[in-house]
């Protein structure tokens, strides 16, 4: 019995995807000498002093590599029979978080055990990744059945709510990554374009909702987004429904839309004509729907409606349910604000530190940028604006390069799992990382939203190092069995 235990464990190792951890020990790497660069100040003496950030960064980086030795010698079956017991056990503590008494710059996502600093939503990562791929795994279960899809939407919301519940707006918002792995086990593509969708109208909405033309109180933001619905609904009928109709639909939208141009020279809101098109069109829809028996129309309807719903919602949350921090951020975003001094201070302090790092960069502890604090949370959520100063942009598109390695190798190893639970697990984890890099390093360059999340490997602190370790080894070791015979 020992004998079979140690070959296993063998066969374990020779089986372990070595790439990805050499991938995973680069980024470590470079990760340590960021939070080196970003924490260092003038006159330390030792960078491996436990009393400094870098000192406790090699604590976490040791903890999380002995965490993921520990997590491959586990059998791989394990991950499967408790896939649900973790998941209820982290949705328990993240409610418990939502009480905890410790509030830390306004969020009360962290649980303060003595000198001990944990944040559950990094945790809640894996464990719900696990629970959806259990489920999604099941016998029977098809992502077209609204049933089942509605169940799997369940498992994202409830984490996703204890997490705002407890102020942390930002790590809620990456459980969306989830529908990158929807899309990959069959979602329909229109479920992945109304979010898209969605994302337009908001931009394009709230950036010119104060534009109007001339001197009418015709907005432009509200105008354009009642347009881009309509077309977004003809094009939706030209893939699934019906081209020839969707060529007459088009022309009579473009049609009407000109016409209702021409109330622009009285003092009319043209929106009000736009908003009466939208409902013939939705009416016209239903009234195919019904005379064809093509449920497609019926769809198309209810994403122009809820498209209508969702713009007015928006708009509504942004005036009166976000808090005013927010809404600058977004503003700042957008361009309608710049407030240097105030939400778009890091953003702007990111850009001066990465533009200053030029080609080469200034070197291993030489940013001054960093050095002098200019840029606040720049060890944990603005870390990469650290890369940019001292590596310059060759080590920035290094990094860059790594985190692309780790994508791909983990497509590949998704693709290569024999079983659905593995695949699932995969692509779960894909998606968390692919959304963390690309809204990290996109919010320190301005190009996205600052929602505080940190950047995998490299942000400085334990609990979000033990989570994309647990996240990333638990994958591992479902890869390294694949080709395992069970007995």
């Amino acid at each position: 019995m020992v004998q079979q235990a140690g070959k296993k464990q063998q066969s374990i190792l020779r089986s372990i995807d070595w790439w990805t951890i050499a991938i995973y020990i680069a980024l470590l790497t470079f990760g340590w000498i960021s939070v080196c660069g970003a924490s260092y100040s003038y006159g330390e003496t030792d960078i491996f002093s436990l009393d400094t950030r870098s000192g406790m960064q090699i604590v976490w980086i040791g903890t999380s590599i002995a965490l993921g030795f520990v997590i491959v010698m586990l059998d791989d079956r394990f991950y499967d029979t408790f896939a649900y017991i973790i998941y209820a056990a982290l949705l328990l503590l993240l409610f418990a978080t939502i009480f905890n008494p410790h509030s830390i710059k306004g969020s009360r996502s962290w649980l303060v055990l003595g000198p001990l600093r944990l944040q559950p939503a990094e945790f809640a990562k894996f464990a719900t990744a696990l629970a959806l791929a259990k489920f999604m795994s099941a016998y029977g279960y098809s992502i077209h059945i609204w049933k089942h899809f509605g169940m799997t939407l369940l498992l994202i919301l409830m984490p996703m709510i204890c997490i705002v519940l407890q102020r942390e707006t930002g790590s809620a918002l990456v459980y969306l990554a989830f529908f990158l792995m929807f899309y990959r086990e069959g979602m329909p593509g229109s479920i992945l374009f109304t979010g898209v969708a969605m994302v337009i109208y908001f931009v394009v909405g709230i950036r010119f909702a104060d534009v109007h033309f001339g001197e009418t109180p015709t907005s432009v933001g509200k105008f354009s987004v009642i347009l881009l619905i309509q077309l977004f609904s003809i094009g939706m009928v030209w893939v699934y429904c019906n081209r020839r109709l969707a060529w007459k639909l088009l022309l009579y939208c473009i049609g009407a839309t000109l016409v209702s141009l021409i109330f622009l020279k009285l003092s009319f809101d043209i929106t009000y004509i736009q908003m009466g098109l939208t409902a013939l069109l939705v009416g016209y829809l239903l009234w195919e729907g019904l005379g064809t028996r093509i449920r497609s129309y019926f769809f198309i309807a209810l994403f122009a409606l809820g498209s209508l719903g969702f713009f007015y919602g928006a708009d509504f949350i942004m005036q009166n349910v976000m808090e005013p921090h927010q809404r600058s951020r977004i503003n700042v975003l957008l361009g309608l604000d710049e407030d240097l001094r105030g939400a778009g201070y890091n953003v702007h302090q990111s850009e001066i530190a990465i533009g200053s790092g030029g080609l080469e960069g200034k070197g291993f502890l030489n940013g001054t940028q960093t050095k002098l604090k200019f840029v606040p949370e720049q060890d944990t959520d603005f870390i990469f604006c650290t890369v940019g100063e001292e590596e310059g942009f060759l080590g920035s598109a290094g990094v860059l390069v790594l985190f692309l390695a780790l994508i791909l190798r983990l497509i590949y190893l998704s693709e290569r799992q024999p079983h659905s639970f593995g695949r699932i697990y995969g692509y779960c984890v894909l998606s968390i990382f692919l959304f963390h890099v690309f809204i990290n390093v996109g919010m320190v360059l301005g190009l996205t939203p600052v929602i505080g999340i940190p950047l995998p490997f490299f942000s400085y602190g334990g609990s979000s190092l033990w989570g994309f370790t647990f996240l990333l080894f638990i994958f591992l070791r479902l890869d390294a069995s694949r080709n395992l015979l069970r007995g």
